[in-house]
């Protein structure tokens, strides 16, 4: 797509200086945890990772406002907090002991501004916005917005990179995304360009056996995987717990190699392409 088919983001502006951060946590298919390892083991195993992120939450000056099942709604001072909670929650999770071969994976969503507090609990837009963050994130993914973004300080600016742009119930104009680089990878990426009509978002049709997955604005990544908690589940041997992630990048679609063994491309016409991360 060329410059002149892209289409015009509006971008919100900064939350107010004092505005505060809300972030929701959960774990990234939990019920494929139970399918995988049974009631005892995977409740062991979300319970774990719950209490960690509870720490973490009051470790940044954070509050843990409600527990949804296996989801945590928590607010923070200002947007650096939660940026830092967010890796943080990242981080100490990604550490804890596999069971079984099973890897628990989180997904984590935040935005930054104005809240109505009342009774220990908060409402709002930005309430709103933070829960769409975290509707967007996949298992190991942070995802903001760009408003949070610029409300941060230039170092933690520089670990994000900007994403699509999405819609938001109650809201005319599209919300400008940023995903959170909390991994330190030299993963290998391939990108491919997507030709599509100006009147038409760029989407990417993605098919596996019996299932087929639409990439776009409403859902901008995928990752594939042996991981009983990745959308897409790989039953080779030779696959890594989280082989592959495909994202969308503005007009583009990027295949990101995670794996030990490498991700091979086969192209029409066009000998295979081998991306392997080092």
């Amino acid at each position: 797509m060329t410059g002149s088919l892209e289409k015009t983001v509006q971008v919100e502006q900064p939350p107010p200086a004092g505005g505060v951060a809300v972030l929701f946590a959960d774990i990234a298919g939990s019920t494929k945890l139970y399918d995988a390892l049974g009631d005892t083991d995977a409740k062991t195993m979300i319970d774990e990772a719950l209490t960690a992120m509870r720490v973490i939450t009051q470790r940044h000056r954070g509050r843990v406002i409600k527990t949804i099942g296996d989801e945590l709604m928590c607010l923070f001072p200002n947007a650096e907090r939660g940026f830092l909670a967010a890796t943080d929650m990242q981080t100490v999770v990604n550490a804890l002991v596999v069971t079984r071969g099973v890897k628990r994976m989180i997904r984590i969503g935040f935005h930054a501004g104005p809240v109505i507090e009342e009774q220990g609990d908060v409402f709002g837009d930005t309430v709103n916005v933070a829960a769409r963050m975290a509707g967007l994130a996949k298992g190991m993914q942070i995802m903001t917005t760009r408003a949070t973004v610029d409300a941060l300080p230039e170092a933690l600016r520089a670990s994000t990179r900007p994403i699509a742009a999405v819609a938001v119930k109650g809201k005319a104009d599209e919300l400008a995304v940023c995903e959170v680089l909390w991994q330190e990878s030299d993963d290998l990426t391939m990108a491919a360009g997507v030709h599509a009509a100006a009147q038409s978002p760029a989407e990417l049709l993605v098919h596996h056996g019996a299932q087929e997955f639409v990439l776009g604005a409403e859902r901008p990544a995928l990752l594939l995987g042996r991981d009983a908690a990745c959308d897409v589940v790989l039953a080779d041997p030779k696959a890594s717990r989280q082989h592959a992630r495909i994202e969308k990048r503005r007009d583009k679609f990027f295949l990101t190699d995670q794996s030990s063994n490498g991700t091979y491309v086969t192209i029409e016409g066009e000998p295979e392409i081998g991306l392997r991360r080092e």
